[in-house]
């Protein structure tokens, strides 16, 4: 656009556009650097994938000749530059290439974890977020209680907890002993997805999202519990109780604001511990879905799929982290003034 004296003017973008443009550039430059570490990370494995994928016996009755085609089809003694700049010239152009363990595109099997680990994610995140606001509120109004006590108790065991532990004894005692839930899978066994019910599949849900959910809720609950705290000693909390106002109407009318922001930032941060935490509890409860075919595919050494995977989970966490920096703007306007002047 050009001014009254002939000097060129800046068209200014709005807010978000700007910054997810510059996000959207990062995310680019992240892929680029996660894709060639875990091509450089399966190159540096002792594992072959050679006999890693086809078993120890074939390997014994297998000609020299054959072994060479499949070395050379999983690209063996292909240097790392040379197969990485083979694999990036192709995703370019939307192909991820095949995977070595499932013999199928890693587009669609990728896709298809997603979908099948889309529901146990979003159901383990939502209930980690809202237990832990829930339990961080009660026990931050009712600091110095019986209730305060057994919450801080309860926090404090399960940020020692290991996921997969937690996730074993609730496989034992509520599907072994107690038979209330099924052993494993996402579906009942000898049914294809597509004639199982939707009940039938949060019944096969349940206990895997209780484990990655429930250790997730110790850091909520306890920040919570921290800004409660600090609201509740703050000049106009004190102000409104001398009014007469009881401790609830005062977190109902002032608290839970001041809450919002920081109960933004933790939920939306805790998505790489969400889908990090199902890499165990899908191997666990036989799960399928990305956690698991992470493992299939380290153990296989199948670097497309591997990447593939990756990069999918690398958009997960960015999503996350780029929804919670958006909202920041919109929950506090001081936040966004102070990245337009940081940008200008």
């Amino acid at each position: 656009m050009t001014g009254e004296h002939g000097g060129s003017r800046r068209i200014a973008l709005p807010y978000p556009v700007r910054f997810v443009a510059g996000q959207l550039a990062r995310l680019v430059t992240l892929m680029v650097a996660v894709s060639f570490i875990t091509f450089a990370l399966v190159s540096a494995s002792p594992i072959d994938p050679v006999q890693a994928n086809t078993g120890q016996a074939a390997m014994l009755s297998m000609s020299a000749e054959k072994r060479g085609q499949l070395e050379e089809r999983w690209g063996v003694d292909t240097p790392l530059w040379e197969r990485y700049a083979a694999w990036a010239h192709d995703a370019v152009r939307g192909d991820l290439g095949d995977s070595l363990r499932f013999n199928a595109p890693v587009a669609e099997v990728v896709v298809d974890r997603v979908a099948a680990s889309a529901l146990l994610l979003a159901s383990a995140w939502a209930i980690s977020g809202i237990l832990g606001v829930v339990l961080g509120v009660l026990a931050g109004t009712l600091r110095g209680g019986a209730l305060d006590r057994v919450i801080r108790a309860y926090c404090y065991l399960l940020s020692a907890t290991p996921t997969f532990w937690l996730a074993m004894v609730l496989l034992m005692v509520f599907a072994v002993v107690l038979g209330w839930f099924p052993v494993g899978f996402s579906v009942p066994i000898g049914r294809t997805a597509v004639t199982v019910s939707f009940a039938e599949r949060l019944h096969h849900l349940v206990l895997p999202a209780i484990a990655l959910s429930v250790t997730g809720v110790a850091n909520i609950a306890l920040h919570t519990r921290e800004k409660v705290v600090d609201v509740l000693a703050s000049d106009y909390a004190r102000l409104a109780a001398a009014r007469g106002e009881s401790r609830w109407t005062i977190m109902r009318r002032h608290g839970l604001r001041n809450l919002l922001l920081p109960a933004v930032t933790l939920q939306f941060a805790s998505v790489s511990e969400i889908v990090g935490g199902s890499v165990l509890v899908e191997q666990v409860f036989s799960y399928p879905g990305l956690g698991q075919a992470t493992v299939t595919a380290g153990l296989g050494g199948d670097a497309p799929l591997l990447v593939g995977l990756a990069l999918a989970t690398t958009v997960m966490v960015f999503a996350g982290n780029l929804v919670a920096n958006l909202l920041y703007g919109s929950i506090d306007p001081r936040m966004r003034q102070e990245v337009s002047r940081a940008r200008a």
